[in-house]
């Protein structure tokens, strides 16, 4: 058995003014929440008696600090632009980062009609609630009226 296998994440946050100008572009590793870990575990049979349901939601919000226990963002944005995100808003994709398709890639775009100072993102389950797979706070990225953030968010699982 292997004991060194890790889900570990890589987020890409690329914010755009209304003319389509980079204003701002971070590159941040998160952490894997325990909600998540649980969630894929259910979802790896069916005779577990957890339901659990695919990930493929984003949403950004405007606390920190949420540990690896949180089910929720500290701040989640629910306005002007900084809904949660599902699909067929977010992207989703395999990519290869070590082993073919061994990378989950999620891609979403926030196009804002007011102004936030954003501080963190996740993953989640639901379209509300949910499980959360992923967190990332940071330093705050600062978004106004008519600018677009592009989160792309990879989860690798690998050694």
């Amino acid at each position: 058995m292997d004991e060194n296998y890790k889900l570990r994440g890589i987020v890409e946050y690329l914010v755009t003014d209304k003319n389509g100008n980079i204003k701002e572009k971070r590159v941040i590793n998160n952490q894997i929440q325990d909600s998540g870990l649980v969630a894929i575990a259910s979802l790896l049979t069916s005779e577990n008696p957890q339901s659990a349901t695919g990930f493929s939601y984003i949403a950004i919000g405007t606390g920190t600090g949420q540990g690896t226990g949180a089910t929720t963002l500290g701040g989640e944005i629910s306005t002007g632009g900084g809904e949660r995100k599902g699909v067929p808003d977010v992207t989703i994709t395999s990519q290869t980062t070590t082993i073919v398709n061994d990378t989950t890639q999620f891609q979403a775009l926030f196009e804002f009609t007011n102004s936030f100072a954003i501080t963190e993102a996740g993953i989640f389950n639901a379209a509300s609630g949910g499980d959360m797979l992923s967190y990332q706070d940071f330093a705050a990225i600062n978004v106004t009226d008519g600018d677009n953030l592009q989160i792309t968010w990879k989860v690798v699982s690998g050694r």
